[in-house]
């Protein structure tokens, strides 16, 4: 049973305060349209902000609408990047979390416990099934999480162990705006490339959900922006504008009949006390 946030915020807040007080926050869930689908933000780019649940400060969030899938999509927890004081750009290498990035996935996988999920998809970098092991503990049913290749980070190539500045602003704008000369050499990937296969994978998970259900992807930075810019119907070029914080969730529902996406929340990052995380080169 999926929860509805209007009505789990207001039983919640029933057990403490008065019933008109609850009533209250009821009509004003109606009143506001709670439920209501994401429209872009002032910036352009990225989704207008969620409406909040007073009580339990997160996103309100109603049932699945009829005839649709949802999909959760979870970043992975801050990392360890492998330059240490000098950050350098990784993409798909497989470096380890940081213990904040741990506490950070354990935190996301709390969040998601509240919801029935039918199936919990990761790419198979290290990082990304740490958050995907976290989510399936905190299921109800046992239940292992599905690695899909298509959902491994961006490819970084010869760029992989390079600092912004040695790469080069210029070529970093470059590749951010889709020109593919400038993709690194030794694999590298463009994102048009990356969207293409990230897309293949995430209807592969589609495919696999029951109408009325949810299941979540654990991946990364570069993959959710992927999923996320498909949802926006935004041009390739401004993807990489979109803002996806480590650990945070993404929450994406999908008409089965006429494949509309309609964004729920974007970058969702549960309160729970730890620091702010380190996420510079990716």
């Amino acid at each position: 049973l999926q929860s509805s946030y209007p009505l789990a915020c207001v039983c919640h807040y029933w057990s403490n305060q008065s019933t008109m007080t609850a009533l209250r926050l009821l009509a004003l869930s109606i009143i506001t349209g709670a439920c209501s689908a994401f429209t872009l933000g002032a910036d352009g780019t990225n989704a207008a902000p969620a409406k909040m649940c007073d009580v339990e400060n997160i996103p309100i969030l109603d049932e699945i609408p009829d005839g649709h899938k949802r999909l959760f999509m979870v970043r992975h927890g801050e990392v360890i990047n492998p330059g240490g004081d000098r950050p350098v750009y990784y993409g798909a290498m497989d470096v380890p979390l940081s213990p904040l990035g741990e506490l950070e996935a354990i935190e996301a996988g709390n969040y998601l416990k509240r919801f029935d999920l039918q199936h919990v998809a990761s790419s198979p970098l290290s990082r990304a099934m740490f958050g995907a092991q976290q989510v399936c503990d905190n299921q109800n049913d046992s239940k292992d999480a599905v690695v899909f290749e298509g959902f491994k980070e961006l490819d970084r190539g010869a760029w992989c162990g390079k600092t912004k500045d040695e790469i080069g602003a210029d070529n970093l704008a470059r590749f951010d705006a889709c020109d593919e000369s400038v993709t690194p050499g030794d694999g590298g990937e463009s994102y048009p490339t990356l969207k293409s296969r990230v897309i293949a994978s995430r209807d592969d998970l589609l495919e696999m959900t029951n109408v009325g259900r949810a299941s979540a992807i654990v991946s990364h930075l570069q993959v959710t922006r992927a999923m996320l810019s498909d949802a926006l119907e935004m041009d390739i070029k401004e993807m990489a504008g979109l803002k996806i914080g480590t650990a945070s969730i993404t929450c994406v529902d999908y008409c089965s009949a006429t494949g509309k996406q309609t964004v729920r929340f974007q970058s969702f990052k549960p309160e729970s006390g730890l620091e702010q995380s380190k996420d510079g080169a990716n």
